[in-house]
């Protein structure tokens, strides 16, 4: 196996309420949590994908625009089913769609966490599917995703 990202770890305002987020609408699992400082969360049982934590950050606010940091953190779902689904209860919780996205590699939909952090949530296309030009190299595009009909497949 290759090096690959591991986990993201974010510095939050509110441990609970970020839990709720990542946890009931998004459906990762907590796997541990310590006490309101640190929850670390997954899927399928890993040991975290997501860490949580209000160490230096409780009660603190998102940065303002204009500032660097994390754009997003992107959440890879299996199938266009399980994307539609996530979405739905994203929907559900009212959290807005900030936009949805054709990449042509991938169907994207983003959002933003409770504490103004970025996300991406998206499936990709099988590679052959993926666009390519004429000497075959990779040709992603950034066109709009038909949300509606997205979520009819949840």
């Amino acid at each position: 196996m290759g090096t690959c990202i591991g986990h993201v770890h974010l510095k939050v305002a509110d441990l609970d309420r970020a839990i709720a987020f990542y946890a009931d609408v998004l459906g990762f699992e907590v796997q541990q949590r310590h006490g309101d400082q640190a929850a670390f969360l997954s899927a399928d049982g890993y040991h975290h994908h997501i860490g949580l934590n209000t160490w230096s950050s409780r009660g603190g606010t998102p940065a303002p625009r204009g500032h660097t940091g994390l754009f997003h953190t992107a959440f890879l779902y299996p199938d266009r089913a399980a994307l539609a689904g996530a979405v739905a209860r994203v929907i559900a919780a009212g959290i807005p769609i900030e936009g949805a996205s054709d990449h042509g590699v991938s169907e994207a939909v983003y959002l933003s966490d409770p504490d103004g952090n970025g996300v991406e949530l998206y499936r990709d296309r099988a590679p052959e599917d993926w666009p390519r030009t004429a000497d075959g190299s990779l040709s992603m595009t950034t066109d709009p995703l038909d949300l509606q009909a997205l979520l009819a497949e949840a």
